[in-house]
């Protein structure tokens, strides 16, 4: 918003420094803390440290760098655009005028619309892959956070101009799923889900689980069954790939609901033999030690890495019998990716944090087997879905919540509260805007804390309007949009405010003009929660301002300007709202 002005003290500092036979600055710039003014500051200790070497001075650095921020800050003089400028301990401080400051954040939001706060494209790629979940079961609240994490991880990092490829690797193999066609075979042959495909599938799972614990001599059978798919049995392959379907089928009705896509699919079916290949790769390069039959094949990483202490253990990459693990398709998977998208400068795996270990192993054996793409994989941990009392999530256990019990409370409690507030909408419009507010809850209750911390997911923290989650947020915007509804006629002119503005007014102008630092800060941290903090920090301002300041009741000046502000928090508040994936109503 100020670039031309930045620029042009930039120009007026290095003209300084020619001057003053000092080396060319290499000026950065960064925020000042916002105290009830708007500030950038620059630092001159480089230039007097680099000066001190060039010319072989002894001088005191922090006094050297104070007397080139004066001499700076006296060039300078009353720059255009900004009220003071000073000289504070080796740093050159400049402070915007509010008024001007604040026309130039209005305009820029008004101007730029729903593209305000994304920042330019910079050419580079980067896979997000999240979800992941496991066929042959249902699809539960605590799959949510993965792929909520995911969807508006990718979101952000797009609003932040990056390329983004969305992939998705579901479990569609393994001892669960042979368990699952196992009890399916014996017990189920010829049945069909008809819906909530995902809750029956789950179901089944649960059973198979019960009837497993129950006679432990029936493992040898699924044992026996896993070897027969180890070697593509047709019958069974034909049975997987139709009950797969019926997984994949289940899934995508769900995130459809959630507003979630993908770009590409990975299996751990399709990436299997690819694994086995790379394992037998690896052993002949000395690599993977093969300890068959006794034993399995490990990559003994700490002793390849020459380490004392212990830090990335053993990596096991193929069982004695010969079939694959996790770690086995996830080397292959690595190797698809970067085979699909040569180009891509990041890989990011959205998986919980039991799994860090397991990374950082997979990803040290790649980079150890020479692989150049291996220091661009990266794994995003994030902690578990829990319930009321710290109750984990289990399918096998049968402890979990599904997505659509979920959204199907959500929805009526959220409805309960549309009709209370608007009586007078009709059936189909408070239906509508109950959904919104349900999945916009759901969502925000994934990503407004750390990834690293655990979510226990309550309903009256998610669809509280008085607190920190989506539909006090949603509220706000709909707040902003009734103000103008009620306007009607287009926005003022812009122009400098012609009226001091209070403190609520000030800070919920600091807070729009954060939105596009913040969405670059989210992206480049890969933490969500900035974001969501922000849009939370937006609405309250917001309310701050609507019970503070009068906007159409206000005399004109005092309207005109005030009225600028709510379309331009309105407008931000619904990009973030945007990025995160969450719908803003028009009502509420």
């Amino acid at each position: 918003m100020f670039e031309q002005e930045q620029k042009r003290i930039e120009d007026q500092i290095r003209a300084y420094c020619a001057g003053a036979g000092l080396p060319e600055p290499k000026l950065q710039w960064s925020w000042i803390p916002f105290s009830g003014h708007w500030g950038i500051s620059t630092s001159f200790f480089q230039l007097a440290s680099q000066e001190a070497r060039e010319k072989g001075l002894k001088v005191n650095v922090a006094e050297r760098a104070q007397t080139i921020a004066d001499g700076a800050a006296k060039v300078l003089g009353q720059p255009q655009g900004f009220e003071r400028v000073e000289a504070v301990r080796g740093y050159l401080n400049l402070y915007f005028s509010t008024a001007e400051y604040t026309r130039r954040v209005l305009d820029a939001v008004l101007a730029e619309g729903d593209q305000f706060g994304r920042g330019p494209g910079k050419s580079e790629r980067v896979m997000v892959e999240f979800s992941q979940p496991n066929t042959h079961k249902a699809f539960h609240v605590g799959h949510l956070r993965s792929a909520i994490l995911g969807d508006v991880l990718a979101r952000i990092l797009e609003a932040a101009g990056y390329d983004v490829v969305r992939a998705n690797y579901p479990g569609d193999i393994g001892l669960h799923v042979v368990k699952w066609l196992w009890n399916y075979m014996k017990f189920h042959t010829g049945e069909k889900p008809q819906q909530d495909i995902t809750r029956w599938m789950g179901d089944l799972y649960l059973e198979t689980s019960k009837r497993l614990e129950a006679n432990a001599d029936l493992e040898a059978e699924v044992r026996a069954l896993y070897v027969r798919w180890d070697r593509r049995d047709p019958e069974v392959v034909a049975l997987w790939e139709e009950t797969r379907q019926w997984s994949l089928d289940g899934f995508k009705e769900l995130y459809d609901l959630l507003d979630i896509r993908f770009d590409v699919y990975y299996f751990n079916s399709t990436v299997e033999q690819a694994g086995k290949q790379l394992v037998n790769d690896l052993i002949e390069r000395g690599i993977a030690s093969d300890e068959r039959p006794d034993g399995a094949v490990v990559v003994k990483l700490d002793e390849l890495l020459g380490l004392d202490k212990e830090k990335f253990r053993v990596l096991v990459v193929l069982r004695s019998d010969g079939t694959a693990l996790y770690a086995t398709e996830d080397l292959a998977l690595a190797a698809r990716k970067f085979s699909d998208y040569p180009d891509l400068t990041k890989s990011l795996y959205v998986v919980d944090v039991r799994q860090s270990l397991h990374f950082q192993q997979v990803f040290k054996t790649l980079e150890i087997a020479g692989f150049p793409w291996a220091t661009r994989c990266q794994h995003i941990p994030y902690e578990l879905v829990t319930l009321p009392g710290n109750m984990a999530m289990a399918s096998r256990e049968g402890t979990v919540v599904l997505l659509e019990d979920l959204v199907r409370e959500a929805t009526a409690r959220a409805l309960e509260i549309v009709r209370g507030k608007n009586p007078d909408l009709s059936v189909e419009k408070q239906q509508e805007i109950a959904l919104a507010v349900a999945l916009g809850a759901i969502r925000y209750s994934m990503i407004s804390r750390e990834n690293t911390k655990v979510v226990t997911f309550d309903w009256e923290t998610a669809l509280d309007f008085d607190g920190q989650a989506a539909p006090y947020i949603q509220y706000a915007y709909v707040r902003a949009g009734s103000i103008l509804r009620k306007w009607g006629k287009e926005l003022p002119a812009s122009g400098l405010p012609a009226y001091d503005l209070i403190p609520a007014e000030v800070q919920l102008v600091e807070l729009i003009s954060r939105l596009p630092r913040e969405i670059q800060t989210a992206a480049n941290d890969y933490r969500p929660m900035v974001l969501s903090n922000l849009a939370y920090e937006m609405a309250k301002a917001f309310n701050d301002f609507y019970n503070q300041c009068p906007v159409l009741q206000a005399e004109p000046a005092v309207r005109d300007g005030r009225l600028r502000l709510v379309a331009a928090a309105r407008q931000a508040i619904g990009n973030a709202l945007g990025v995160l994936g969450v719908i803003a109503p028009t009502a509420m």
